[in-house]
């Protein structure tokens, strides 16, 4: 019997000797050395999104221990969480909890201004909650200081980011990985953010020397930046297609800003450029591995966050104390709710996705200019001095409606941007007046320049024109006149003024167009008696309570004013004339109501004619002389003497 236990033993020794064990296996595993990315960026305050992500971020770390969570910021705006931002901080909290290692800051961070960032992060640290690092490499302090206009509030801001911890780079270790991270604010989102109140080092050079300061004083396995520039399509304008470019030593750029989705990385210089689209509906999940000296890209996955992924309770709990203090610090002051139904919709509004792509009228930007009018006329009451048109850019336009119940929440997620000078959470509507050769130039500016810059696509209330896109450009548009909310039409008097009413940030970029095309458009709005406005805030639109009115709560009330609280289809079932696009080579349509532009091209192209043809005469004469000489003579009939 011994003998056979010992040749039992025996066996079980060749076997397990023969065969991979667990801890030989584990063992393989981790000897290759491998480290994890979860990104995002421009989640815009879609804080519902968080259980879910959770959930994402929990398994992956459970999986690979050596996995960071980045996001390349505009963290906030976009959904009524925002409207907490200054004072509970709920995004930075949400993402703390969730698990996010760092963050930077966006344009959107400061559509309340600096104060109002400074603000949220002094909420924040005061929560005591667990909070993402947050980096940033490129404000400019000794600019934004020595500027008087800028001190104060600049100071105030740079007290706050000093208390959250917040750094040009950090370290951050996991298991045995670590890599350096820092942030960089673009270019353009700097543009974006006209009122942040601080100044910024150029991206590329701020970029560059932080490398070089992480690479003399820290040893790490990678080096990642998350930025706030963004990719496109034109390589002159693609911001980090360029920093990749111009500055080496970068790994991994988590690219924000332009709501890029890459269902594969752009690689620039060695340097992996990772975008996953916008308000969390994806994640990224980025895997690199140990080659030689460096890491390499393994995988690159867009993790749907979708039906399929489970919600974390804990999380969801959390969200939900923020939505009621949602409800009680902000809608309460309108008379609503988060949740409350305004109206019901059976109307196939333009998906967000899809919406302003192209040139042409969209009942989506038709409802949003309507509720314009009808909420100053409701707001004035019987003071109201009658709005002639009222202009709402593709621009500020968030979100779409989909068929069914039509919630508050929907319709401030359509029009959540900025805030006012109240403080409060919306851009107000403000009153300008533009005259009738003005209003002409908006609509060929809405026609002629929009294709080069669709955030400037416009969609007018009062206003309808014809365009023909075979036309030259900057003239474009002809038969452009009034329609009264009757329905009838008005022809348009060229020194006329007239009211029109439009978004804060979208009349401060209407004034800006005579700056920005150098004179050659001349678009300045006004106020009532005809002077140039230079301050926009003191012309906001009040409600009879005194508050400011919001574009989403105008939107808002206008959609709970519809009869038997339906979507009218008759109205915004289908288009209605507003921009009438005809096509054609028709010697009469092109030439119909040309304006000024035509008539300076015609005179730069006879000017260029007649240049060529003054060449052209001067040529001929040359090669005369030179074939018959000074006085007509062939040269070959010529007698030539020493």
């Amino acid at each position: 019997m011994k003998k056979v236990f010992a040749k039992i033993l025996i066996l079980c020794m060749v076997l397990t000797a023969l065969m991979p064990s667990a801890t030989m296996a584990k063992t393989t595993k981790s000897s290759e050395e491998r480290i994890n990315f979860i990104v995002s960026h421009d989640m815009h305050s879609h804080l519902e999104t968080f259980p879910k992500v959770a959930t994402v971020i929990r398994n992956e770390k459970k999986a690979h221990e050596e996995t960071f969570v980045l996001d390349g910021g505009d963290f906030s705006m976009g959904t009524p969480y925002q409207t907490v931002y200054r004072s509970e901080a709920s995004e930075l909290r949400m993402m703390g909890k969730v698990g996010f290692d760092v963050t930077t800051l966006g344009n959107h961070e400061f559509d309340y201004r600096s104060r109002g960032l400074s603000d949220m992060l002094n909420a924040a640290v005061k929560s005591k909650d667990k909070l993402p690092e947050l980096v940033i490499a490129n404000i400019d302090w000794d600019a934004t200081l020595a500027d008087e206009s800028l001190k104060e509030d600049g100071e105030r801001l740079k007290d706050a980011l000093e208390k959250y911890g917040a750094s040009r780079y950090t370290v951050v270790k996991r298991g045995e990985a670590r890599i350096a991270v820092f942030g960089i604010f673009g270019k353009e989102a700097d543009s974006f953010a006209p009122e942040s109140g601080t100044k910024f080092l150029d991206p590329v050079q701020a970029a560059r020397d932080v490398v070089e300061e992480i690479k003399a004083h820290e040893k790490v396995d990678m080096i990642v930046c998350v930025s706030h520039s963004g990719t496109t399509d034109d390589p002159e304008t693609s911001e980090d297609e360029i920093l990749a470019a111009e500055v080496d030593g970068i790994d991994l750029i988590v690219s924000g800003h332009t709501h890029t989705y890459l269902e594969a990385p752009i690689i620039v210089n060695d340097t992996v450029i990772a975008s996953v689209g916008q308000y969390n509906d994806n994640l990224g999940l980025i895997s690199f591995v140990k080659k030689g000296d460096g890491f390499q890209m393994d995988s690159y996955e867009l993790k749907a966050i979708d039906g399929k992924v489970k919600k974390s309770l804990s999380t969801e709990e959390k969200v939900d104390s923020f939505k009621d203090a949602v409800n009680e610090k902000y809608f309460s002051d309108y008379g609503y709710e988060w949740d409350e139904v305004l109206a019901k919709n059976s109307v196939d509004f333009t998906k967000i996705e899809d919406f302003a792509l192209e040139q042409g009228e969209d009942t989506l930007g038709n409802i949003i200019a309507d509720s314009y009018i009808y909420g100053v006329k409701k707001a004035e009451g019987k003071d109201y001095v009658p709005v002639d048109v009222a202009v709402a850019p593709a621009g500020v336009i968030r979100e779409s409606f989909d068929k069914g119940p039509i919630t508050v929440e929907e319709a401030f997620n359509v029009l959540s941007l900025g805030t006012g000078v109240d403080g409060v959470a919306g851009y107000p509507l403000v009153s300008v007046y533009l005259t009738g050769e003005e209003l002409k130039l908006a609509a060929e500016v809405d026609i002629s320049v929009s294709p080069l810059m669709s955030p400037a696509r416009l969609y007018m209330s009062g206003l309808q024109y014809k365009y023909n896109e075979h036309r030259m450009i900057l003239n474009k548009t002809y038969d452009v006149q009034l329609v009264t909310p009757a329905g009838k039409v008005k022809e348009i008097e060229d020194d006329q003024l007239y009211r029109v009413v439009a978004g804060l940030y979208s009349a401060q970029m209407l004034g800006m167009v005579n700056s920005m095309s150098y004179g050659l458009l001349s678009l300045v709005p006004k106020d009532a008696d005809g002077n140039v406005i230079t301050d926009y805030e003191a012309h906001i639109i009040h409600r009879g309570d005194g508050s400011e009115l919001k574009e989403w709560y105008a939107l808002a009330s206008y959609i709970d004013s519809f009869d038997n609280n339906k979507v009218p289809v008759k109205k915004y079932g289908d288009v209605d004339g507003r921009k009438m696009q005809e096509n054609s080579w028709n010697p009469f349509k092109l030439l119909k109501q040309t304006n000024k532009f035509f008539w300076m091209v015609l005179a730069a192209v006879v000017l260029v004619l007649a240049v060529i043809a003054l060449i052209v005469v001067l040529i001929v004469k040359l090669v005369r002389r030179m074939r018959y000489g000074k006085y007509g003579i062939r040269r070959k009939d010529m007698i030539f003497r020493r």
